[in-house]
């Protein structure tokens, strides 16, 4: 039952006209066809066109790209489609999200490293202002997961860390920025990642608490969200045995995905918890989804048992056929697809798109761009890279660095991801513009077992590690990986006894898993340029380390803090 006037909608007489009206008049392919959220690659504007015209679809996602190319495609999109579009973007951690040119704020983990609520409100301004402006309307944003378990590869630095009071005073401060943005926020991922090690991309994973430790930690969060207005809340393939045993008092044997799980969304998100808004399914080609079932049945099911956005798909004219096929065989039932196609409209009217579709405003002109990483997001991320950089330890009271005693620096980069090659050359040039003289290591084979540790050390004053290992989804773990073998080669920190040694991590806040013997260690939490600055100033004595880590990065392990 939709609560029109209630918490999230607040809708108006006329705006429940508009959804009643609108659903009576649409066929049933265009019905069907507003479940659906595709990620869109072709900027094509004929088959733009043609995909909301042939699907009906009721929302889109891109992946970042070209700012004016990205607003023109919106537009395309916005004007070809006889009801406004939900156009999303994961906008965890800034404009750039969107546009490639838009403001890197900062990871998540960042803002919490502040303790700074309002830099949680700037994240979301700055996120959905900007995203906004390509034509933008709903954040997949915030994260709310609690990272409860530092091997989990996926929830890591997208986080405000393992505090509940943090993570739930800093996703409301996102909500409410991205409401004065106008657009809508989608958090996520229910019933709450980071406490199994797996990443639902791979498997289904499982948040393995009992009903009480999550109505305490999770239930909380997501109560509290709820009550603070958001939208739509994003449904993970995460399991929740405890739930699914409390609701149905049998023993759970299967991992259920909360998208495929009646007992989840219904009992607990809808019922328990009162959440009366849109949810949506995270990205069904992840195997979390996939494997949980045959694809013809999970596509209805998944909005029969409380779904009511498909996002994204494996084949989007196999996916539809499925979800026709589902109803035509009663998978899914006349009245669920009823709800879930009003609730859709429901969030689009609450949003105003119906208006602004009249107005012509769903997307705005070309100099909305302007506000791409403009003065104001620009210091605003510097201050929170200036206020979040932690200093984990520095046991050998190695910092501040001077160029007159540490200029040889080896600097060795940590994980290979497109970033690295960028990471590298930023640290080298704000280094050698301070008088250091940086070698890049090179990785090297057994003919390394002739130097020996008095020729090494007479190359070079300083070992630097940065760790630039993100967050990235289809990784099994986040962990360092070392070019040589047991200590021969240079890769590895086998000289921490014979010199200085540094590790900044730009990436995993929990490489002292791995590198426990380096005693100066930074987290950085995410390799924007913002943080690049504020690590240099810092290292050199020139700005105090303010960031406080919102996680223990010993990792519960009194060894990896000497």
């Amino acid at each position: 039952m939709i609560k029109f006037r209630e918490n999230p909608f607040f809708l108006s007489e006329e705006q429940v006209e508009w959804v009643n009206r609108t659903y009576e008049a649409m066929e049933l392919d265009e019905r069907i066809g507003q479940l659906f959220c595709p990620i869109v690659f072709t900027k094509d504007e004929n088959e733009l066109k043609e995909l909301v015209k042939k699907r009906h679809i009721g929302g889109m996602l891109y992946r970042e790209g070209n700012a004016e190319e990205i607003r023109r495609s919106h537009k395309i999109l916005q004007e070809a489609s006889k009801i406004p579009l939900l156009i999303a973007s994961n906008l965890e951690s800034g404009g750039n999200g969107s546009a490639v040119e838009g403001t890197y704020f900062g990871r998540e983990m960042l803002v919490a490293a502040t303790q700074d609520v309002e830099k949680a409100y700037q994240l979301g301004k700055v996120s959905c202002k900007e995203g906004a402006a390509l034509g933008v309307n709903w954040s997949f944003a915030p994260v709310v997961d609690l990272d409860k378990n530092y091997h989990n590869p996926i929830t890591n630095v997208r986080t405000f860390g393992d505090d509940l009071e943090t993570v739930i005073s800093m996703g409301k401060a996102y909500v409410k920025a991205a409401k004065e943005a106008g657009v809508a926020t989608s958090v996520k991922h229910f019933p709450g990642d980071g406490i199994d090690e797996r990443d639902q991309h791979l498997v289904t994973s499982v948040n393995s608490l009992s009903c009480e430790e999550w109505d305490a930690s999770y239930g909380k969060i997501y109560k509290e969200m709820i009550e603070a207005g958001t939208l739509t809340v994003m449904a993970g393939h995460i399991a929740m045995p405890a739930y699914e045993v409390f609701f149905n008092r049998e023993e759970c044997r299967k991992s259920i995905p909360a998208t495929l799980s009646k007992n989840l969304l219904i009992s607990l998100l809808r019922n328990k918890l009162g959440f009366n808004g849109l949810i949506t399914t995270d990205a069904t080609p992840m195997v979390g989804f996939s494997s949980a079932m045959d694809r013809a049945t999970a596509v209805p099911l998944s909005i029969e048992n409380g779904c009511d956005v498909f996002l994204f798909n494996r084949n989007i004219d196999e996916d539809y056929a499925y979800m026709h096929e589902g109803y035509k065989n009663k998978i899914l039932s006349e009245e669920r697809l009823e709800e879930a196609v009003k609730r859709i409209l429901a969030t689009k009217a609450a949003m105003g798109l119906p208006e602004k579709q009249k107005a012509g405003t769903l997307v705005p002109e070309v100099d909305a761009l302007k506000v791409l990483k403009c003065e104001e997001h620009d210091n605003w991320a510097r201050e929170c890279a200036d206020q979040g950089v932690t200093l984990v330890k520095d046991t050998q009271d190695l910092l501040p660095l001077q160029a007159s005693k540490h200029k040889r620096v080896l600097l060795e980069m940590m994980g290979e991801f497109a970033s690295t090659d960028r990471v590298f050359e930023v640290f080298d040039k704000k280094l050698t513009a301070e008088g250091f003289e940086v070698t890049r290591y090179i990785p090297e084979g057994f003919e390394v077992m002739r130097e020996t540790v008095a020729g090494f050390k007479d190359k070079y004053d300083l070992i630097m590690y940065v760790g630039n290992v993100e967050t990235a989804s289809n990784k099994t773990v986040s962990r360092l990986n070392w070019h040589t073998m047991f200590g021969l080669g240079n890769n590895m920190p086998w000289m921490v006894n014979e010199m200085p040694v540094l590790f900044v991590s730009v990436g995993n806040p929990y490489h002292l898993l791995d590198a426990s013997m380096i005693k100066t260690y930074i987290n950085g939490y995410c390799n924007s340029e913002y943080v690049i600055d504020a690590v240099v100033e810092k290292i050199l004595g020139r700005s105090e380390f303010k960031g406080v880590s919102p996680i223990d990065p010993f990792c519960g392990r009194e060894d990896l803090n000497y």
